[in-house]
């Protein structure tokens, strides 16, 4: 006997009505009596690159004063693989400048988002990225969002071709609707707009985000297996021959709720370069045909392939591809983190990789990093790329002009010394501005990382690389599921703590206490650096030896995150 049809989410009615993503924008941005934007708009703008959000700083103040909420919006930028020029980074500065909070902020996904535009200032902000070359088109929304890339600059040929990969993807899984350019840059009257077929997406496009990431072994610094689809490059002679395929990798969970999970991604062979962009279609085609459009909470890759069976799920795609993967070739990864400093690559160029802690890039402390790359910017001729660990490369740095850019880093205070720990360290935006944070991050783990350092250099620990990630909320923007530590956030000063990730990026960690507040985290770390200090063994990585002391249990649940706790924890 068949189910009866289930009720479809309210989504899905708001993007089948939209007319190609237009909605009532125009009109939402027409009313000067509020900051806010009408509530099915809200869903429509993610679809251009943007969120409302309000200062959850100041809501209870305006509430009790009987006015709206502080209202602005973050606006993300479509970066593919991270690569932006000195005069393009000069044009974002501006932006954050005269249209946001003044502030940059590097993503996980290799790309910007801008912080605190109003309303009023939306059009303008969009139409300064738009003369800068660059976009904010389905950066976020139920589409393709920034492909993102491993960044080896000092490996030129080979980071050429990373990048063109990721702009051939990007390019091809984008809407064909033109309402981002109607309503910000041509300003055309929604009424006129004629509605676009969407031959890859339909009228009501996927049923959740999906993310695409391009590793380069040994590197791991996108954390391939965290995306719906991963690419593992494999290299001959300086080429790359093809990728590995791994599918179903996503980070997000509920709280309390046992069917959503954190999982890695599923290799199911190996593709030729020219059959990537066909391939990457056909995924993207069958989650939209068969991803959960009734529960939002199930609607990622990750869930569609738990519920076909992966067999059948890879059967789909090849026949949709019109072609089978080959057996997948060897692999092996090392680590997942950024090499910071200065850096030759194999043409004789210099990259130097900027630590910017959380992301965050402004003038607050002795590390004045706006106004030190807006000094780079001018006298670089080289480019900028963006990181997928938050960080930034000042690279294709000639030896002429090494000197210089040296200088300027010293000069803004951008190269201070930093611990193993924070250097290899994430943190989401979390509050005052996200609306789902349930706790503090970005304004929490430097300082919590202050009072692991003096803990891990009691044993002689602070130069040891350990991948240390925080999100306000479980739903894992920071990737912080693959960490060796995590923190998540429960509720207000409270966090999850999960031990036992792959410095690699390969392994899922586990949870071993809940709902700790700073001074149980420390308790709870302070031991476990001591005896791991002591009993490693000569090149053990924390997480490693997590395992292999029995403080984090070794079973395995296939790639789906495991929630046992360990004995006495």
């Amino acid at each position: 006997m068949n189910e009866p049809p289930r009720k479809l989410s309210r989504n899905e009615t708001i993007k089948a009505e939209s007319r190609g993503l237009r909605g009532t924008l125009v009109r939402s941005l027409a009313r000067v009596q509020t900051g806010a934007i009408a509530e099915d708009d809200t869903q429509i703008t993610k679809f251009h690159g943007f969120y409302l959000q309000d200062d959850r700083d100041l809501r209870s103040e305006r509430a009790r004063k009987r006015l709206e909420p502080a209202y602005s919006f973050m606006a993300r930028l479509r970066i593919p693989g991270g690569i932006v020029t000195p005069s393009q980074w000069l044009a974002l500065e501006r932006i954050a400048l005269e249209r946001a909070n003044g502030t940059i902020r590097l993503t996980t996904r290799e790309t910007v988002q801008f912080h605190g535009i109003i309303k009023g200032n939306l059009r303008p902000a969009m139409q300064a990225i738009d003369a800068a070359m660059l976009d904010t088109i389905a950066a976020c929304g139920d589409v393709n969002r920034n492909v993102i890339a491993a960044v080896v600059p000092h490996r030129p040929a080979l980071h050429a071709q990373l990048a063109a990969m990721a702009r051939r993807l990007s390019e091809g899984l984008l809407p064909r609707t033109r309402a981002w350019h109607e309503i910000w840059i041509d300003g055309a009257l929604q009424g006129e707009a004629e509605v676009e077929d969407e031959p890859i997406y339909g009228r009501t496009y996927l049923p959740r985000k999906f993310k695409i990431a391009i590793a380069l072994p040994p590197d791991n610094d996108v954390d391939v297996f965290a995306h719906d689809l991963g690419l593992i490059a494999i290299e001959q002679d300086g080429l790359i021959v093809g990728y590995n395929v791994a599918v179903g990798g996503g980070m997000g969970m509920t709280h309390g709720e046992n069917t959503t999970f954190p999982r890695t991604g599923d290799v199911i062979g190996f593709c030729a370069p020219d059959n990537i962009p066909a391939l990457a279609e056909a995924v993207v085609i069958v989650q939209r045909d068969h991803g959960d459009r009734a529960d939002r909470r199930q609607a990622r890759l990750k869930y569609t392939i738990e519920r076909l069976g992966l067999a059948r799920f890879v059967a789909l795609v090849a026949e949709q591809a019109g072609f089978s993967l080959e057996p997948a070739r060897e692999f092996r990864f090392q680590h997942s983190s950024d090499p910071i400093g200065w850096r030759r690559g194999e043409d004789g160029a210099w990259h130097y990789t900027l630590f910017v802690e959380n992301g965050r890039v402004d003038d607050q402390g002795p590390r004045r990093l706006l106004a030190g790359l807006h000094a780079i910017a001018l006298v670089h001729a080289g480019d900028f790329v963006l990181s997928a660990n938050q960080n930034i490369v000042i690279s294709k740095v000639s030896d002429a002009e090494r000197p210089v850019i040296s200088g300027l880093i010293e000069q803004f205070g951008m190269a201070r010394v930093q611990s193993g720990l924070r250097r290899n360290s994430m943190a989401c935006v979390a509050l005052p501005s996200c609306g789902l944070a349930l706790a503090e991050s970005e304004r929490y783990l430097p300082a919590l990382i202050d009072a692991l350092d003096i803990a891990l250099a009691e044993h002689g620990l602070d130069e040891e690389d350990i991948v240390i990630r925080m999100t306000g909320c479980p739903n894992g923007c920071a990737r912080p599921y693959l960490a060796e530590i995590a923190l998540v956030g429960r509720g207000p000063g409270l966090y999850n703590l999960y031990l036992g990730g792959g410095f690699d990026g390969g392994r899922l960690n586990k949870l071993v206490a809940r709902d700790l507040d700073h001074a149980a985290i420390l308790a709870t770390l302070r031991p476990l650096f001591a005896s791991f200090s002591r009993e490693r063994e000569p090149g053990e990585h924390f997480g490693d030896w997590t395992i292999r002391a029995g403080v984090v249990r070794a079973t395995q649940q296939g790639n789906r995150f495991h929630a046992d706790l360990a004995p006495g924890l």
